[in-house]
């Protein structure tokens, strides 16, 4: 624990989208950092920080304790948003979890979330997923950004209700922006081209070893489709 937080890169590029004065929910909380750091630099007026599983629950009480800032934080167990009743906050943060998870939580935890508030999501896999929740439920992608730290590379997202303005209106193209995220695809940041050179080399692997099967209509389908892949990953990158 902790007496004056601090935050690694990742989790500080993921506060700095979070509104001056925000009344934040931190959700999948693990010791309250986020809320910690943010209520001892002035960043946000209150915070929730939501717990699913006990044992975390309590550290975080611990932490924010710790820190004094019980009037502050309230810790809540419970699953994802439905920690929340709507309008209760106007920005939520959810990092360090699979793209898929964010995705469900997002889903079934939307009718506790008024609209109002600005989402800011940090996928370690699969942020696809979470783009394509964004979009399918009325969410603009504000911005987006990448970060390497420890040998990781990290995706941010955020997002507020509103008319969609990154993505392309044309079907095919907006398939793969969602895959590689439109802004990061545009501004190739060096996290981003060693991000998709590294994922470019283990499907040419995997390529070569399906190429070595048995030659069924199946397989060809999906060697096309890794292929299809593998090409595009090498024009996000040059």
């Amino acid at each position: 624990m902790q007496t004056h937080v601090t935050l690694d890169q990742r989790l500080k590029k993921v506060v700095s989208y979070i509104p001056q004065g925000a009344i934040l929910a931190d959700i999948g909380s693990d010791h309250a950092f986020v809320p910690c750091y943010c209520l001892q630099q002035g960043l946000v007026e209150r915070a929730v920080a939501g717990e699913v599983n006990v044992g975390p629950m309590e550290a975080a009480q611990g932490q924010v304790a710790l820190v004094q800032l019980e009037d502050k934080i309230d810790v809540r167990l419970g699953s994802g948003l439905t920690v929340l009743t709507p309008g209760e906050v106007t920005a939520v943060t959810i990092a360090g979890m699979g793209g898929t998870l964010i995705a469900t939580i997002l889903e079934e935890g939307k009718a506790h979330l008024s609209g109002e508030e600005r989402l800011i999501l940090q996928p370690n896999v699969d942020a696809v997923d979470v783009r394509r929740w964004l979009l399918a439920n009325g969410y603009a992608l504000l911005s987006e950004a990448i970060v390497k730290e420890n040998g990781k590379i990290y995706e941010i997202l955020v997002a507020e209700q509103g008319e969609e303005m990154l993505y392309s209106e044309e079907e095919e193209q907006r398939d793969w922006e969602l895959f590689f995220g439109p802004q990061l695809m545009r501004e190739k940041a060096p996290a981003f081209i060693e991000k998709w050179q590294t994922e470019k080399e283990k499907r040419q692997y995997i390529l070569e070893q399906m190429q070595q099967g048995n030659g069924s209509d199946v397989l060809q389908g999906k060697i096309a489709t890794i292929r299809r892949l593998i090409e595009k990953m090498e024009e996000v990158t040059n």
